[in-house]
């Protein structure tokens, strides 16, 4: 009987172990395996002026000089949070918020010129969303 129930248990165990694999398999297709593109709040900081400038250049804005990022008050290891601002070539208030949370793997972007949005919420700013679409 001892050697049944020994049987049994690492039969059970593998069973688990396959459910768990084949679970996670199915986690990361439905989700494509999204990583947060910039793992840390420094990280974040430091791309946002190259890739919301390259933005703003898809959608014919042009930039009187390079966008100025701070970390926004409240920003965690686990939540960022960034602002940049700047001023458009023709005189207009630029700012773009970026945020990532690790918890969830997600960014956020929303980019406003003159108090306006031109993007919302989008998930990639600039050559960042080439490289999430291959």
């Amino acid at each position: 009987m001892g050697t049944n129930r020994k049987k049994a248990l690492i039969l059970g165990s593998a069973a688990l172990l396959v459910l768990v694999l084949v679970g996670g398999g199915v986690a990361f297709v439905v989700t494509g395996g999204d990583d947060l593109k910039y793992q840390t709040q420094s990280a974040l900081r430091k791309a946002m002026p190259a890739t919301a400038a390259a933005e703003l250049q898809e959608r014919g804005v042009t930039l009187a000089s390079p966008l100025k990022c701070e970390d926004l008050p409240g920003w965690t290891k686990t939540k960022m949070r960034v602002s940049c601002t700047g001023t458009t070539s023709d005189k207009k208030p630029v700012e773009v918020l970026g945020s990532g949370e690790q918890e969830t793997d997600k960014s956020y972007y929303t980019i406003l010129v003159d108090g306006q949005p031109l993007v919302e919420n989008v998930s990639c700013l600039g050559a960042d969303c080439d490289t999430q679409d291959s």
